[in-house]
């Protein structure tokens, strides 16, 4: 008995299922962001975690040293909060206890000429915050009352800004 299909057609079809293996495969599969992390400071120079959640949820944060590596990225802090964080804006001290928040890994000492990004995150994946970075330099020149954060333009380009909290409140959300 002979085989109806043809061998060009079966080769068309093989191909095509590989080809969408492979991009499947390749293909990275990330969180959607629905938050915006920044980070301030106390008025005795406290290093404050801000987190401005624009319509979901967020249930924590966590401050690391990133590498291209993902086995030398170094975790530094990680916080949750006791009762997921609704839509709106809130703070919490990254070095000491804060109401409604754990620290489920304290803050290690922070150290010069070290990059380190602060992101927020769910339980189940569901849902992140866009992260910002920062070095002790950066921290330094923050006042109380102003947040660092990555602005995301019209066009989708990602650049630090520094604004006061108000102004971030308002503008954190555009563009998500």
């Amino acid at each position: 008995m002979r085989s109806t299909t043809s061998r060009p057609v079966f080769r068309r079809f093989s191909g095509a299922i590989a080809v969408g293996v492979a991009l499947a495969a390749t293909s990275g599969c990330t969180v959607p962001v629905d938050a915006v992390a920044g980070i301030s400071v106390t008025g005795d120079g406290h290093l404050l975690g801000v987190m401005m959640v624009c319509g979901h949820h967020i249930d924590g944060a966590t401050l690391y040293v990133d590498s291209d590596d993902v086995d030398k990225q170094v975790t530094v802090g990680s916080w949750t909060v006791g009762r997921p964080l609704a839509t709106g804006l809130a703070t919490w001290t990254l070095d000491s206890p804060a109401a409604g928040w754990t620290a489920t890994r304290l803050l290690a000492p922070l150290t010069a000429k070290t990059t380190y990004t602060l992101y927020g995150w769910t339980k189940d994946d569901s849902w992140s915050a866009n992260s910002v970075s920062f070095t002790l330099s950066d921290r330094d020149r923050l006042t109380p009352g102003k947040v660092r954060y990555e602005k995301i333009s019209d066009n989708g380009d990602a650049s630090e800004a520094t604004l006061p909290i108000a102004e971030f409140k308002a503008r954190a959300c555009q563009n998500m």
